[in-house]
Order: structure tokens, then C-alpha cells, then sequence
């Protein structure tokens, strides 16, 4: 719209909002000459400077008393003792057209008083698209430093106009080497006259001034208050003089929390934060900063990384007495702080996925110890077969587990580069090899050589274990009788040892209508594939041909075609994992449609351990397997119907990550008469003799064979021979290798449903509300209302307090996650730091927590805040 259709469009608007008189005091004669181009229906216009005085009141009040008059006066306005008009204008409705006022109005603002503001912003003004989004912003209340901070938003594009919003605009555009360079919108600032207001409003909130101000020492300012600010000790000497004043302090962490909280700017913060620590020479503080002292630190990277060293000495240095809650409680802190958040992705300069991992490591590393510390005296001991099997399926398990999990998360970590954990690896692998490996194989040995001659039979006062070459009357037949239309789904997992298979069951627990209840079994003997796989399959009778085959009623087991051909005769198939899961639902269901039992082959573990190439990889491996199998359950539920599945494994594993040395080699170096197979962990023969270094039975006790042979397996954990890689074994008598799940999971439908429902747990905060701040920081307590299980699952929290929709503190996440049974450890807090700024104590705010998953408003409390001197923090 041009300036005279803009003219136009007003004063006609004026005339109808029933305005008689209007007065124009054009007072730069800008619209001079194009006054005639002006069509007013029904208005009278009059040019003051060429009518006389009195005619023109005449007019106005006694010969037209009704009649609507646009009076123009070009010009300066006379003084008031010269002015014939002065009541007029005092009555009339004022008009001027000059380019600030014409911006005011055109901005919607109240106050007159901001036209000499506006001329000094003109050209700002000047331009059509700054002005439409500038629009967006202005309020008609506004005043001269909403208005520039309105502007200063358009220039930085930022989404709005509160200040710390700009400052980190600004700041993200500086040069991320050496924080040299000028902004483009900081060149713009200039051209607008936006720059003294800038600082003006910066020395206000953050007590930032210097005689050259500059965003780079901004910048390390804000860092450097905002480190000062979350340390529990006075900042270092060095760096004080780079700290903010208390109120400015107080800002800094409100202002780069809600840097680090946008999706769109953080990973420039993280990139500046690291030239910052570089600059102010941060690494040659933190030595003589504890874990605690820097705790609540979420500035620089370089902090994580020296507190994620200074525990893993603690660890190593407490071991033989380490405080596992303190270990947990710190890594709980951690994870939920910036640089290892969960929620936030992998960036260059925040590399969370391998700090998440070291973390991983380190608490799983405490647990091994605490484990070890309470099981020092006998705990590696018990009474007899059934007692060692529930003391390994009930406890023991979890050590196999955590050593699995310690060195999945710390390969991981060190394929990012990050070496943290290489003095804590040796300390890990000598409790898992010298003391329990060692220790328990030796104990439960003693055992096992008493069990292969009592034909393997691990009994209780009140039940007994299942033996594997009973699975199929014990378990799956027993499913297929109660009713003619069952169907099963038997899924045989290539070496799923125990500890896997635990983790699996919890892992389907957390599933919606999913119910997954695990139970064990022993193996054959000797615990390798062929005759754990065939006696998992329903026969009458198990025999062996005198070159080691095995065969199940004269058919050999070995394959997928000859293991369908026996599950014929039950009226079942045999498939591959991967073949299932290729499967679209309509072709899956016409697949199984005809067959009452299913056997599903998967093999990832036995093929990537078996193999000296690969066997590094083989906690890898477990981890692939229960993606794999959680995937598979959930299509065979889900697309195919299954309703009775489950999951077994032909034998263990026993692996550890450093290659074995001659003195776990078993002393028999050659061959007895008799051998027909010989491998690492057993020797298969016809007549082996006795020896004191072996454990010597037959299979017809261990694996239920009719025509037999003998074997002999190495006491302990000893390998025979280390041929094809030593790491990764399995066919002796250990537990890890004897000992294997049976999960049966079943869809739970109708009310049953219900009880397996997935919800994240609820939270409250201690006190009463309206909660009342009297400081600048202020610690909530939050408690969870119920323990963490595999179906109330964890928390994450974002918790900040609002005016409005705007956050006036920094944001916090924090995971309550807590499964004890103790309700004092499901208590949390949570610092929350107000900006610096005026606070009215009558007005209710509000601290809001939200579900950092979801975005779903989980909590809201009134709260008010009475300082007294809110800007001196």
C-alpha cells in the first residue's frame, strides 16, 4: 500500500468512527502537493494556511455544525500564544502523516510519545519485510526497549524477543575456532542503531559492561558465570575476574540452559563451549575439583569427561569396599545431565552415545565388585546340585551378565576412541577369570563329576531340574495335550546361554500383553551343538553311529531338512529365524497352518563365537540375538497368532575377552585310544579310559542315548587344545555352559491383558503447594509413587517454572527410575535457578513437569516468588 492510499485508508477510518473534525499538522509539507489527489466523500477539506481564521471557526461551528472537515496545516505548528486553532486541535481528532507517525500507527502503538524512537529507527523501518515481521512481534503497549528487542529479533531471525533469546542468536553466529569475526546480524545491529540498546540491556540483566564490549567476551562470560554458578566451591581464583556479577551469574544459567535445551542451537553451544574451555584454559582447574564439588556442571564437555575419570579411580581405588549406591546415585546424575543425556542425539562435539556407554561401563564394573565383595566368604559355594543351580539362576547368573554388559559397553566406547577405561578392564577381568570363573568351575566340578555318574540328575526336597533330553514330553507336549487346536512355536537359539536369556525374558515382560516367564534346564553332556540340538527334537530314542553321528530314532538330526522330516511324525516344521521373519503375515500364517508345533532355528552367537576370526565379537553377538528374538516373538504374536511359544538354546558359552594362556590348557596332550571327535572342551570315544585330570562319563547317563559313547571334558574351565580360537568355548560341564533358559511367553488376552499394561511411573513433589522462593535457587523433592518394574518403566523429566508459556528458570531432566523397595531412594531433587528479574509475589507461577519422552504435562504446581531484592542475587 503506498503512503497516500495509506493517508487515505486512515482518514477515512477516522471520519467513520464518528470523528466530525479531524486535524492534520503535516508539519515537514510532505504531503503538500498531493493533497488534491485525496477523495473523501461527504468531508470538506480545508488548508488553514489559505482561509482566514474566523471563516474557517464560522464554518466550522455555526454555518456547518454537522458537516465532517479534514483541516490541513502545513508546517511547524505555531506556538500556543499564536495559535488560532489551539481549541480545535484540543477537540478534533489528531492526524499526521509524517513516517514515524505513520509507523507507530501502522504498528498498532498506543504511545505518541515514541515518534522521535521510531524516526531514529527509519531505516529499519524503511524496508517492507522487516516491517511485516517485525508485526508479529510489536504489542500495543510497547515501549522504546520492546520495540528494539522486537527488531533485534527480526535481525536474528529468532523466534522471540525476549533478550535471551537474541544474546544466544548472536552468539551462535561467532566464529567457532577462535570466537573472531563479526556476526552479519551484529553488522546489522549497527546499520539499525541497534547496538548501544543492546548493551544497555545487557548491562541491566547481566551486569556485563566494558569499555569495547564484545559477544566474544560475552560469551565467556556467560560460560564461565554459568560454571561458577553450578560448582559447589568458590571458582577458581584465576577465572573470577571472568565471572558476572551475582545477578548477572543468575541469568547466565538461565539464558545458556535454555541454549542447551533448543534443539535447533545446542550443537552450536557445545561447539563453543569447547573453544571457551580451551580459552580460559579450563583443563589445568579441574584436578583440584572433586566429582562432588563439580557435580551439578553442565557448561563444558571437559567437565564430564574429568568427572567420568575421577569415578572410574574412585572405582578402582574403593573396589574391595565400594559404595555401590554412591556409584549408582553419581551415574544416575550423569546420565540425566547434558552430555550424556539419552534424550539428545550424537554430535561432533558431544559425543553422548560413547559417554553414555563409559558411564554403562563404570556402574556396571561397580556392581561386579559389590558382587564379589558380598559373595568374598563362600559365596561361590553350596550344598549340593539343585543348590548350585539355584544359586547360579538366582544370583550368580548376574555375574556372567554384568561382565558381558561391562565389556559391551566399554568395546563400544573404545571403537569411539575413548580409552577412559583401559586401567579398569584389567581389574574386571581378573575378578571374572581368576576369581569366579575359576573358583565357581572348580567347586561346581567336584559336583558334576559326582552328577555324570548318577545320570544327571540335579534334584531338590521339592522338585528337580529339567533335563534338556527331556524338553519335549516336559514341555512342549505337555502344551500340545490340553488342547487339540494348540499350536507351539519352539524357537532354539544357537548357544543362548543363561544370563542372555534372563535379559530376554525381562526385555518381553516390558511388553504390552506380552507375559514371559523364565525357567532353566540342564544340557546334555557334553554341552555342544549336534546332540543338544537332537535332543531337543521328540524321538523315542537318541544313538550315536560309531563316527560321532547323532541320530534320533536311525535319522540323522543334523540340518534343517533332516530335522523337518523328524518333526513330521508330531506333525510339525521345521524353518529358519530369518525365513519366519521374511515372511508376510498372509504367507507366514499359510506356512504354519497345517503343523501343531513349529521349531524356529536361529544361530548368530554359535556362528560368530565359534569362529577364531570373529569370537571378539561374540557379546556382540548376544546382543544381536536379543534384538533378534524379541523381533521374531513379537511377529510370530503379532502377524502369525502364536499364542504358546518357547525359547531354548542347545547349550552355553564360556567366554572372556583376553585369549587364554598355557596354564589354562589341559595337561593331556595326546589323544586316548578310543577318540572319535576331539574338540576344545570334550573328546568323544569308544572305551576312553579313566583320567585324574578329566571328568569322564557316558552320554547315555548325560544326554539320555541308547547306544552311547564315553566322553571325556576338562576339569574347571581348562580347554583341551586351542585350535580355532580359545576365547569363545563351550561342551564342558561348567554352568555357563550347562546351564540354558527355557522362557515360555504367552499373549495374554481379555482382563488378563490389563495386568501387563505398560505405564511410565508417577511422581509427586514433597510440600504443600502453593510452593513460595524466597531465593534465587530453590531445591524441589520429587518422590517416585511407586518402585520402576518391567512394566511401570522410568520417567524422564523436564521440570522448569513458567510464567506463562516461558521458562524462568533453567530446565532439568531428570529419570526416576529407581527400583527399590525403599522409598527413601525414590526420592530426587532438583535445583532450579530464577532469572534475574522483577518478580510480583502476588502473581501465581507455575512448576511444570513434563514427560521429556512424550511432551505430556505430568505435573503442575502453583508456585509464588517473594525476594526481596530481586535484582541484587
Amino acid at each position: 500500500m503506498s503512503s497516500l492510499e495509506n493517508i487515505q485508508s486512515t482518514l477515512t477510518k477516522l471520519f467513520k468512527d464518528g470523528h466530525r473534525i479531524v486535524f492534520w499538522q503535516d508539519s515537514d509539507r510532505e504531503f503538500e502537493e498531493a493533497l488534491h489527489q485525496l477523495t473523501l466523500d461527504g468531508v470538506s477539506l480545508i488548508r488553514l494556511d489559505q482561509e482566514p481564521a474566523l471563516l474557517v471557526k464560522y464554518r466550522l461551528e455555526i454555518e456547518a455544525p454537522e458537516q465532517p472537515f479534514l483541516l490541513y496545516q502545513p508546517g511547524p505548528p505555531p506556538p500556543h500564544e499564536e495559535d488560532w486553532f489551539l481549541d480545535v486541535r484540543l477537540y478534533a481528532a489528531p492526524f499526521a502523516a509524517d513516517r514515524a507517525t505513520m509507523h507507530l500507527r501502522e504498528l498498532g502503538l498506543h504511545q505518541q510519545s515514541l515518534r522521535d524512537h521510531l524516526a531514529e529507527r527509519a531505516i529499519f523501518l524503511s524496508n517492507k519485510d522487516r516491517m511485516a515481521r517485525l508485526k508479529k512481534f510489536i504489542q500495543p503497549d510497547d515501549g522504546e526497549e520492546a520495540i528494539d528487542r522486537s527488531m533485534m529479533a527480526v535481525v536474528t531471525k529468532a523466534d522471540q524477543t525476549d533478550l535471551f533469546n537474541i544474546i544466544i542468536a548472536l552468539l551462535q553466529e561467532l566464529d567457532g575456532d577462535a570466537l573472531e569475526g563479526i556476526p552479519t546480524a551484529w553488522t546489522e545491529f549497527g546499520k539499525f542503531g541497534l547496538e548501544q540498546s543492546f548493551w544497555k540491556m545487557v548491562e541491566e540483566r547481566f551486569g556485563y559492561s566494558e569499555e569495547s564490549s564484545s559477544l566474544r567476551n560475552l560469551l565467556i562470560r556467560l560460560m564461565v558465570s554459568d560454571f561458577a554458578k553450578s560448582l559447589h566451591v568458590p571458582l577458581p581464583t584465576s577465572l573470577r575476574h571472568l565471572s558476572l556479577p551475582e545477578r548477572g551469574a543468575a541469568n547466565s544459567v538461565v539464558c545458556l540452559g535454555q541454549w542447551r535445551d533448543s534443539a535447533k542451537r545446542s550443537q552450536r553451544y557445545e561447539h563453543l563451549s569447547s573453544v571457551v574451555a580451551s580459552i580460559i584454559k579450563l583443563d589445568e582447574h579441574l584436578p583440584n575439583l572433586s566429582i562432588e564439588d563439580m557435580a551439578d556442571v553442565k557448561t563444558f564437555l571437559e567437565v564430564e569427561k574429568n568427572i567420568a575419570s575421577q569415578l572410574r579411580t574412585r572405582i578402582l581405588e574403593t573396589k574391595n569396599i565400594i559404595n555401590l549406591d554412591e556409584i549408582r546415585s553419581i551415574v544416575s546424575q550423569r546420565l540425566d545431565g547434558y552430555w550424556a543425556s539419552n534424550q539428545l542425539s550424537n554430535t561432533e562435539h558431544a559425543p553422548r552415545i560413547p559417554m553414555r556407554r563409559v558411564y554403562d561401563a563404570l556402574l556396571y564394573a561397580s556392581e561386579l565388585f559389590d558382587l564379589k565383595n558380598n559373595l568374598q566368604y563362600d559365596g561361590l559355594k553350596a550344598q549340593g546340585p539343585k543348590d548350585y543351580f539355584d544359586l547360579y539362576t538366582q544370583r550368580l547368573y548376574r555375574v556372567d551378565q554384568l561382565y558381558r554388559l561391562f565389556h559391551e559397553a566399554s568395546t563400544e566406547a573404545k571403537k569411539s576412541g575413548w580409552d577412559i577405561l583401559k586401567s579398569l578392564a584389567p581389574e574386571v577381568e581378573a575378578l571374572y577369570g581368576n576369581w569366579f570363573i575359576q573358583t565357581l568351575s572348580l567347586n561346581w566340578g567336584v559336583v558334576a563329576e559326582e552328577l555324570v555318574r548318577d545320570k544327571w540328575r540335579i534334584l531338590g526336597i521339592n522338585d528337580s531340574v529339567s533335563k534338556q533330553f527331556e524338553f519335549y514330553d516336559k514341555h512342549v507336549k505337555f502344551l500340545l495335550e490340553k488342547n487339540d487346536s494348540r499350536r507351539v512355536f519352539v524357537i532354539i537359539s544357537d548357544a543362548l546361554r543363561y544370563e542372555a536369556g534372563k535379559e530376554l525374558a525381562d526385555q518381553l515382560n516390558g511388553k504390552y500383553r506380552f507375559s514371559a516367564r523364565i525357567e532353566s534346564q540342564v544340557c546334555v553332556l557334553p554341552s555342544y551343538t549336534a546332540l543338544g540340538m537332537a535332543a531337543l527334537l521328540p524321538r523315542k530314542r537318541l544313538d550315536y553311529t560309531d563316527n560321532g553321528t547323532v541320530l534320533v530314532d536311525g535319522q540323522s538330526s543334523s540340518g534343517l531338512e533332516q530335522r523337518s522330516k523328524i518333526l513330521e511324525s508330531f506333525k510339525g516344521k521345521a524353518i529358519k529365524a530369518e525365513t519366519l521373519m521374511s515372511m508376510k503375515q498372509a504367507e507366514g500364517r499359510e506356512f504354519i497352518r497345517d503343523f501343531r508345533v513349529v521349531y524356529v532355528y536361529h544361530n548368530v552367537i554359535d556362528a560368530i563365537g565359534d569362529s577364531a576370526s570373529t569370537e571378539e565379537d561374540t557379546f556382540q553377538a548376544v546382543r544381536t540375538t536379543i534384538n533378534d528374538l524379541s523381533a521374531l516373538i513379537s511377529k510370530i504374536v503379532n502377524d502369525f497368532g502364536g499364542n504358546n511359544l518357547l525359547v531354548t538354546s542347545d547349550h552355553g558359552f564360556l567366554f572372556q575377552l583376553d585369549a587364554p594362556s598355557e596354564i589354562d590348557k589341559n595337561a593331556i596332550t595326546n589323544k586316548p585310544p578310543g577318540t572319535i571327535l576331539s574338540k576344545k572342551r570334550y573328546l568323544l570315544g569308544r572305551d576312553l579310559p579313566q583320567d585324574p585330570m578329566v571328568i569322564k562319563g557316558s552320554t547315555n547317563n548325560t544326554a539320555g542315548t541308547t547306544d552311547g559313547l564315553d566322553f571325556w571334558v576338562p576339569k574347571g574351565a581348562n580347554r583341551f587344545h586351542f585350535v580355532g580360537g580359545a576365547r569363545f568355548v563351550h561342551g564342558g560341564a561348567t554352568l555357563q555352559e550347562v546351564v540354558v533358559p527355557i522362557i515360555k511367553i504367552q499373549q495374554m488376552k481379555g482382563k488378563s491383558s490389563e495386568a501387563t499394561k505398560i505405564r511410565t511411573v508417577g511422581i509427586s513433589v514433597l510440600g504443600s503447594p502453593p510452593f513460595k522462593i524466597t531465593t534465587n535457587r530453590h531445591r524441589f523433592v520429587f518422590i517416585q509413587n511407586e518402585a520402576v518394574t518391567e512394566r511401570v518403566k522410568p520417567l524422564i523429566a523436564r521440570i522448569a517454572i513458567y510464567d506463562g508459556d516461558s521458562p524462568i528458570t533453567n530446565v532439568e531432566n531428570i529419570t526416576f527410575d529407581n527400583q527399590s523397595k525403599d522409598l527413601n531412594e525414590w526420592k530426587k531433587d532438583v535445583r532450579l535457578t530464577l532469572s534475574s528479574r522483577t518478580y510480583d509475589k502476588k502473581s501465581r507461577y507455575q512448576l511444570i513437569v513434563r514427560n521429556a519422552d512424550t511432551g505430556v504435562e505430568e505435573l503442575r504446581m502453583d508456585v509464588t516468588i517473594d525476594m526481596a531484592f530481586s535484582n541484587d542475587f
